[in-house]
């Protein structure tokens, strides 16, 4: 039985013992997702040579951490909709595709006050301030272009707190999915709720299934179990390498493929057992770099990465990743 396949808490072999299957799918908890990545930012950003940065994505997060747990309810899906797209393998949260409710807008103007009460820079107070004044409309518009790798590099900087507050919108959505209806999809390397590309992924050392590999979605925060050594991107397992910084702890690496020139970010506990994929994604931008100029590609970008330089103080680190990468989801 392959990895990821097998039902919820199943075990292989004897059923009096044995090896525990990892399990396929693991939705996200609102209440610690953001907070978790805002505090691993912060701890990250001491002496980083892009602290400034980090602590202005830190403040970013933390405010996405209050609208995701003081947003107001809204619905999801029924779980006839739910069931109807997992028995077509199709993602019951499909980004590109999915009716947003009017909740996603009241998540981005809680995420705006929370930056208004803290110190950031000039260019992101012009940003926030414009995106007060927007109508519904144009808002709406540039969400779908978000999610659709379309957003033009004058809107990049609006951009950088609408995928914020999608992500928040979304993670609650995925939050509340029936998950005993949810099934991977025939493209491993796409999120099981919403169709996303994932931002990393973190090989466990604890737990019941220590040495497993969960993908963690850019969008809405699911982990899926992913077998090792598989490239994401195109499923070969030929040609796949880790690269890492010399002298680096190792807690971070590029999972390379030559067959098709693509890279992903892994993150291994057993080095860092304090790893987050939203965080050290961006605080790693220097590997970033590296293995663009050796000639891959990123799979798809961080969603905060791909337009963050031009919302804050992003520098040219974001600038050059953001060159060699993919359009965010597809």
């Amino acid at each position: 039985m392959r990895q990821g396949e097998t039902g919820k808490g199943a075990w292989i072999g004897s059923p009096l013992g044995g090896v525990k299957a990892p399990e396929p799918l693991v939705l996200p908890d609102p209440t610690s997702r953001f907070a978790r990545s805002a505090a691993r930012l912060e701890a990250l950003s001491a002496g980083h040579p892009m602290a400034e940065w980090l602590h202005f994505m830190a403040q970013l997060v933390q405010a996405q951490h209050v609208a995701a747990t003081t947003l107001r309810p809204f619905a999801g899906p029924s779980p006839g909709a739910v069931e109807q797209a997992t028995s077509a393998r199709m993602p019951p949260l499909a980004a590109d595709g999915h009716r947003r409710d009017a909740a996603w807008r009241d998540g981005l103007s809680i995420l705006l006050d929370e930056l208004d009460s803290v110190t950031v820079p000039a260019p992101a107070k012009a940003v926030t301030a414009s995106l007060r004044n927007g109508e519904a409309a144009a808002m709406e518009a540039l969400a779908d272009r978000f999610l659709r790798g379309a957003v033009a590099a004058t809107e990049a900087g609006a951009a950088l707190y609408v995928a914020a507050a999608l992500q928040v919108y979304f993670t609650r959505l995925a939050a509340a999915l029936p998950s005993a209806s949810l099934r991977l999809l025939p493209r491993r390397g796409l999120c099981p709720c919403c169709g996303s590309t994932p931002v990393a992924g973190v090989v466990q050392a604890s737990g019941q299934t220590p040495g497993a590999r969960y993908l963690h979605c850019s969008l809405c925060a699911a982990a899926w179990n992913h077998v090792r050594a598989v490239c994401i991107s195109c499923g070969q397992s030929r040609s796949v390498s880790l690269q890492e910084i010399e002298g680096g702890s190792g807690a971070v690496k590029a999972e390379t493929c030559d067959e098709c020139r693509s890279y992903a970010k892994m993150l291994y506990q057993a080095q860092d057992a304090n790893v987050d994929p939203f965080a050290d994604d961006l605080a790693t931008l220097g590997l970033d770099v590296l293995v663009a100029e050796a000639g891959w590609a990123r799979h798809a970008p961080n969603p905060l990465l791909l337009i963050a330089s031009s919302g804050g103080d992003g520098g040219s680190s974001a600038n050059e990743t953001r060159a060699a990468a993919k359009p965010p989801y597809r």
